[in-house]
């Protein structure tokens, strides 16, 4: 097989969020370059579209010049071989997610045995942190202030309705 050192990181990140970026900044202590790959799926009824998304996580990330980001239709194997990569990065937090991730790489491994999925347990901190779960918060007006950056936290609030008068500023 041959030796890449680029990875790529997959997900819908609506919105990105610190376990997000945990992940990418531990994977550039392996890899060379990371590309951050949006999924387009329209079957999730997303906040942010595609280049929201997108725009937020060049935003958060713009000190990183090893990290690009991109947007993917279709199946990740085929846009992982386009990309000259052999390796996607998943993040788990819980054995939930391990079941699911475990099904999706071995799908990916049989329809190509060129690429591997390198599993990444969340830290700590972040173990429990979920896009779905930060809509929720910030959507009720409670702080999100530590589950993702201000430019995130500034973009839902927008989304939602709300000013920063109108969020809890201690939940």
């Amino acid at each position: 097989m041959p030796h890449s050192r680029i990875a790529i990181y997959p997900g819908s990140f609506d919105p990105i969020t610190y376990g997000h970026l945990d992940i990418i900044k531990r994977s550039l202590r392996i890899f060379e370059h990371v590309i951050v790959a949006v999924a387009r799926n329209s079957q999730k009824n997303a906040l942010f579209g595609i280049d929201e998304r997108i725009a937020l996580i060049r935003s958060v990330l713009k000190d990183e010049q090893r990290v690009s980001v991109d947007t993917f239709s279709g199946l990740l194997i085929d846009y992982v071989a386009s990309k000259n990569a052999h390796v996607v990065v998943r993040g788990l937090r819980a054995i939930s997610d391990f079941e699911y991730e475990f099904q999706i790489a071995q799908m990916n491994n049989s329809i190509s045995h060129d690429v591997e999925t390198l599993f990444m347990m969340t830290s700590v901190q972040y173990g429990y942190l979920s896009s779905s779960i930060v809509r929720e918060v910030c959507s009720l007006g409670g702080n999100v202030d530590s589950f993702v950056p201000a430019e995130v936290k500034a973009a839902m609030q927008k989304k939602y309705g709300l000013t920063g008068s109108q969020s809890a500023d201690s939940v």
